[in-house]
């Protein structure tokens, strides 16, 4: 979907530019409208891009909720001293204590939690902005080669050599985009996939935040 919104938007501008000797009237115009089209395609993608790394933010909530919590749980809840704590505190049924110390452990948990999350959606978020910022480089450019077109079709400028030097500068590069978007995806459904230990979190964790960190670089 991403790359037939972004490509429809150049369709007419490449029919227009290499197009016929013969320019008509309504040219102009139609290049013009083109522009507004052009714009109206850029807040579209973007607005997709946003959705697409929200969904992306709701997914890496539930691995850290579902798949990674449990895991870091148990392995907490299996150190000695936390072990020992509790045993100690079942053992003599004192609530007081119980309460106390739920609250300690707990509050420990949720330190936890918050630093997975954040350690997690930081790269989500970096990888984001790079792609954002990205597409309105491209856009840009885009919204510029539009302009000249319409300039040289105001003005009846039919030679070859602009033709083409035009359409040399329309590659737009919307593949190196979908990639990333597609291998944003296909990571976050590895880490949603599931592991059994804490071992295979880290790692599985390590090779996401590496994946990501990798995409951004290139953009």
């Amino acid at each position: 979907m991403y790359k037939w919104i972004f490509r429809f938007g150049f369709l007419v501008f490449i029919t227009i530019v290499s197009g016929c000797t013969t320019i008509p009237a309504e040219a102009p115009t139609l290049s013009s409208e083109l522009g507004q089209r052009i714009q109206n395609l850029e807040a579209a993608n973007i607005r997709l891009l946003h959705s697409f790394f929200d969904e992306k933010r709701k997914q890496i909530d539930v691995f850290v909720e579902h798949e990674w919590l449990p895991v870091f749980s148990d392995h907490f809840f299996r150190k000695p001293k936390i072990a020992q704590a509790w045993n100690t505190i079942v053992r003599e049924q004192d609530n007081k204590q119980r309460t106390k110390f739920m609250i300690k452990v707990g509050s420990k948990l949720q330190k936890a939690i918050n630093k997975k999350r954040v350690e997690l959606i930081k790269p989500l978020d970096t990888l984001e902005r790079r792609l954002v910022n990205s597409l309105k480089v491209e856009y840009a450019q885009a919204k510029a080669i539009n302009n000249s077109v319409t300039s040289l079709l105001l003005s009846a400028s039919k030679t070859t050599e602009n033709r083409n030097r035009l359409l040399a500068k329309a590659g737009i590069t919307e593949d190196k985009i979908s990639n990333a978007i597609d291998k944003t995806d296909i990571i976050v459904g590895k880490l949603l996939a599931g592991a059994n230990t804490i071992e295979e979190k880290t790692a599985m964790t390590e090779e996401y935040i590496q994946t990501l960190q990798e995409l951004r670089s290139k953009f």
